[in-house]
Parts: C-alpha cells; structure tokens; sequence
C-alpha cells in the first residue's frame, strides 16, 4: 500500500484530526480522499488549475469530464450559478444536503479552470457530516469518484487507497459509504430541465417535489 496519510474518523479526535489534515492539504494544492453520502471522492481546491489537473490525471481523465463541486451551504450556489429557476431552487430546498447535482451556468466572474465546462458547473452539498466539516474549511472543492476511469467508485477507504493512494496527500476513512449509488444529476441551464443521469434519487422523487411548478423531468442520460 502507499505511504498515505490516512486517517480513520471513527473517534472525535480521529475526526477533528482527519478534517485538519484534509483542510491543510487542500490549502497547499494537494489531492484528498473524503467521504461523502453517495461514494468515497477525490478532492482538489476548485479555485486551483494545478490541483484540479492534478485530479484529472489522477483519475486518467481528459479535461471534456470537468469535476463536480461539492459546497458546505445552499447559499454558495448564488455565488457559484448564475440564472438558476425557481424550480431548481425548489429542488435544493427539498434534496440538500443530499445527492443530488445540478448542472447550471457558471458565474462569468468565476477565477477557475475546471476543463471543458462550456460556461457551466455541477454543484453538489454531500448529506455527510465530515464531508462538510472538510468543506466549511476549504471553501468548494472540485470533487469526483475517488476511482480510476473505468474501474468502480471506491465505497470504502481501502478500495480508494489501492486506486489512488500514491496520488493524494491524505485519506479520510469514515468506513463504508452509506450510499453507494452515485448522486442524481439535473441539468437546470434548459428551461424544461433535463435529468442527465439518475442516481440515488428517482425521477418519482424529482417529480413530486416540482408539481407546484408544473416541470415533468424525463430522464434524457
């Protein structure tokens, strides 16, 4: 195995130590594995073009797959979107923290490069507790399935160091992933909407909530 630091969460101090190290790592432009609700993921500084590269090339993946973000707060989307409907905003309010993204259209003032993004950006708040402890530290983190292209996403810390671990400065271990199944995406840039992959979330779940906006989400993924 590498010579990651990998931290195991299962204690209060293991937990407080775990989120330092995450934090600290992040700050210095290195990669980490955090846990969130749905699978384990690899994270980088959003803000940071070496660090996100450095997950892509970590993953084997090209800039055309830009990263998800995940955020600590509902309120950071208005800082992250722009043009974001009052369906969409319906859609937050009933399903975050949890697994849901939404594609929207990114902040044109936005000083970041998270690849091909074509003007747009998934936003993501993890329902997990240490997930979002990392996040309220950091700030939003460019986060994808801790996996190598092609091979399954990691649910336990195990399988995240055996893909990733000579990749990533540190490895929160908070045991099996509760989840997973990957999160639910919606594209919300179309005025219909338009699930582009489905996930833990159905579209019977989708679609209840919206019944007071009239939108009917078909699954286009």
């Amino acid at each position: 195995m590498s010579d990651v630091d990998r931290i195991d969460t299962s204690t209060p101090e293991g937990r407080e130590e775990a989120v330092t190290a995450a934090a600290g790592a992040v700050r210095r432009g290195e990669l980490v594995v955090i846990p969130t609700d749905t699978v384990y993921g690899i994270a980088a500084d959003a803000f940071s073009h070496e660090a996100v590269q450095g997950l892509l090339d970590a993953k084997g993946r090209g800039r055309e797959m830009p990263p998800p973000v995940l955020v600590s707060a509902a309120t950071t989307l208005v800082a992250l979107a722009e043009g974001v409907p009052a369906w969409a905003r319906t859609l937050v309010e009933r399903f975050w923290p949890g697994p849901l993204t939404l594609v929207c259209r990114q902040q044109a003032s936005l000083m970041w490069d998270l690849g091909e993004t074509r003007g747009t950006v998934a936003v993501r708040m993890p329902d997990d507790e240490v997930a979002l402890a990392v996040l309220e530290r950091t700030g939003p983190l460019a986060v994808s399935s801790a996996n190598l292209t092609g091979r399954p996403a990691a649910t336990d810390a195990d399988a995240a160091e055996e893909m990733l671990g000579d990749a990533v400065a540190v490895i929160v271990d908070a045991g099996t992933s509760p989840g997973g199944e990957a999160s639910t995406i919606v594209d919300v840039t179309v005025p219909e909407g338009r699930v582009l992959r489905l996930g833990a979330l159905s579209l019977e779940q989708l679609n209840e909530a919206l019944t007071e906006h009239r939108i009917v989400l078909s699954d286009e993924g």
